[in-house]
Parts: C-alpha cells; structure tokens; sequence
C-alpha cells in the first residue's frame, strides 16, 4: 500500500500528475486543487496518496494535504460516490466548503460538482451530516458551526437573501461571529459578512 510519493513531477495533465521516484513514474489522479498546488515541472513535490487495489487495475489518488484525504476517504463511503465523483466534489469545493455545505445542507452547492445530480446531492447531504463536523477544514481553518436560529441563522439568511450561496455565507459569518463575540449587533455582523465575502 502507498501512502505518500515524494519525488519530480515530470507532467501535470487534466485530472492527474507523473512523479518520479527513483526512476520509476508514477501516474497519481488527482483533483484540480491539489495539481494547482504542485510545482512546476520539473521540481521536487510531495503528496499523500491514498491506494485502490482492483483486479483489473492499482490507481494512485494524490493529495496536497490530509485534510482533502480524509474527505475523500469519507465521501467515497457514500453509495453512488466512486473516486471519480469525490475528485471531482473535491475539485469544486475545498474541505472547508464542505463542512458548509453539509452544515447548511446546501443542495445547490453541492451540484455544482461534475457528476453530482440532485438525488446524489441529497444522499451525501444526509450520510454526511452528523460526520461532517468531526472533519478536517484544512490548514489553520475552523469549521463553521450553523446553530438553529440566533444571529448566525439570521445573518446567513440576509445574506442568502442578497445573493450569496448558503455556504459561502455560513463560513463567512462563523468567522464574523467568532471575532465579534455573539452578543454583536445583527446589523454589524451582517456588514462584516458583506466585507468578508467582498475579498
């Protein structure tokens, strides 16, 4: 079983990389997030790897960091999700979108992810929805938490009122709320959600 590569990247394609270790290449499928993070060809790069064993065929899925790992490993859980839709989901929406989406249980959002209909969206909305908090958000980030009601649900839903997807509003103003403290005026924490998601 491989569980990291470390070596050249001798090519970055749509949807994989090569990596040379030790003269042997290694072809990784990866998604579009973590082949942008590699360097150019012909530089040192490290990725983690997760393995899959079939009759036909031993296929290499790369990772920039654990965090989109491990919500490969957990999205591929889910019935009707292969490793093609999770590289893809992965591709579209970054371990902290993920965490929103799921929390908000923003069906939208999460079709936008080639090969996600409608009723795959709601079937990993669901299966996911009690794991979701308990995974990684990636690098120096921190969940979001969407509490019933309050002045997060109230901001969230200016904001959705606005335009803004659900998602993207939930992480915004869990970190509005976070440096503001939740005694904040509504309309503060929904001018620092616009601020914020104006970037």
């Amino acid at each position: 079983m491989i569980g990291r590569l470390t070596g050249r990247v001798e090519a970055v394609e749509e949807g994989r990389c090569l990596i040379d270790v030790g003269g042997v290449g290694y072809v990784v499928q990866a998604s579009t997030r973590t082949l942008s993070a590699l360097p150019s060809p012909p530089a040192l790069a490290q990725v983690l790897v997760e393995t899959q064993v079939r009759e036909d065929a031993i296929t290499l899925f790369g990772f920039a960091d654990s965090a989109e790992r491990d919500w490969f490993r957990l999205l591929t859980t889910v019935q009707g999700v292969g490793a093609k839709v999770a590289l893809a989901i992965l591709s579209a929406l970054s371990p902290r979108d993920l965490i929103g989406v799921i929390a908000t249980q923003d069906r939208a959002g999460l079709t936008r992810a080639p090969g996600v209909g409608p009723k795959l969206a709601v079937r990993i909305l669901s299966e996911l929805r009690e794991k979701a908090g308990a995974m990684p958000a990636g690098p120096g980030i921190a969940a979001p938490s969407m509490p019933a009601g309050g002045l997060e649900s109230d901001a969230v839903s200016a904001l959705v009122n606005l335009g803004y997807r659900r998602s993207e509003a939930a992480v915004a103003i869990g970190r509005i709320v976070e440096q503001l403290g939740v005694e904040a005026n509504l309309d503060a924490v929904i001018r620092a959600g616009l601020r914020e998601l104006g970037r």
